[in-house]
């Protein structure tokens, strides 16, 4: 029973360990050069904007990509139900339907409230 705390003990403290020496190996390794008037700039790729550089988005864009990762997701979940298809049996073929159903009426609900309207 010590052995299993040990274990638990032990995955705690290295959970506190390597941040910290991640975060130290960089502070470590960081270049320590005083920045110019150019990297100080607001924008060092090249390019300098015209007009208001802040500018709003509509949620649509936003909306499009979490139901992009949404169905990504599924079909993490789906590549390895096919791969096992032959073995896993009956009721793993119903569970799927019902994961592929629950799915099909969230892809209706993004569809009715126009989450993919790309416009």
């Amino acid at each position: 029973m010590l052995t299993d705390y040990a274990s638990i003990g032990i995955f705690l403290i290295l959970t506190v360990i390597f941040p910290l020496g991640a975060m130290a190996a960089a502070w470590m390794f960081r270049p320590r050069s005083k920045p110019d008037a150019e990297k100080l700039t607001t924008y060092e790729c090249g390019v300098d904007t015209k007009g208001r550089s802040w500018m709003r988005f509509r949620v649509n864009y936003f909306l499009y990509a979490l139901v992009f990762l949404a169905f990504d997701i599924e079909t993490i979940f789906l590549f390895p139900w096919a791969v096992k298809f032959n073995s896993l049996g009956l009721f793993a073929f119903i569970e799927m339907l019902i994961f592929i159903a629950i799915l099909v009426v969230a892809l209706w609900y993004a569809w009715k409230e126009g989450a993919l309207e790309w416009y």
